[in-house]
């Protein structure tokens, strides 16, 4: 009953605000309700027992990537008075994208037997550091050499 609770309370977390993002005219205020999408997604991954997930997604979306896009919104001056385009022709295509994605998300859905077994999370982030530093310690170097030249 508390776990179902719980979830319920992220989920609202997570959806709730990303509607905001959607509709919301001020790209500020999208951006500061981005910041509790990705909070609430978060949560769900470390309620669903994958902390490994959870902690990345807290240090590289929130903690990079949202910072970053913040300062970029906060630092740029969007000139007042341009004409926008009015009307129900500017939903069409965006509309037509949805629907489409919609349609292939209730395809994947009904198509996968969901009968699952239940078990317990185990911890993640020991298991994935020790592999990291033993068995994949060449790739891991290479992409962090990559990822410095770049």
């Amino acid at each position: 009953m508390i776990g179902d609770l719980i979830f319920v309370l992220l989920a609202l977390l997570t959806i709730v605000p990303a509607i905001w993002v959607v509709f919301s005219p001020n790209i500020v205020h999208a951006g500061f309700a981005l910041l509790f999408t990705l909070l609430g997604a978060a949560g769900l991954y470390a309620y669903m027992g994958a902390d490994f997930i959870a902690i990345t997604q807290l240090m590289v979306y929130v903690g990079g990537v949202l910072v970053l896009v913040l300062f970029t919104v906060m630092m740029t001056r969007v000139p007042h008075g341009e004409k926008r385009r009015r009307g129900l022709d500017r939903f069409v295509p965006a509309a037509v994208f949805a629907a489409l994605t919609f349609a292939v998300l209730y395809k994947v859905i009904t198509a996968v037997d969901w009968q699952g077994s239940a078990q317990d999370p185990q911890a993640t982030v020991a298991v994935i550091g020790t592999n990291l530093m033993t068995a994949y310690i060449f790739p891991f170097e290479y992409v962090s050499l990559v990822l410095l030249v770049a």
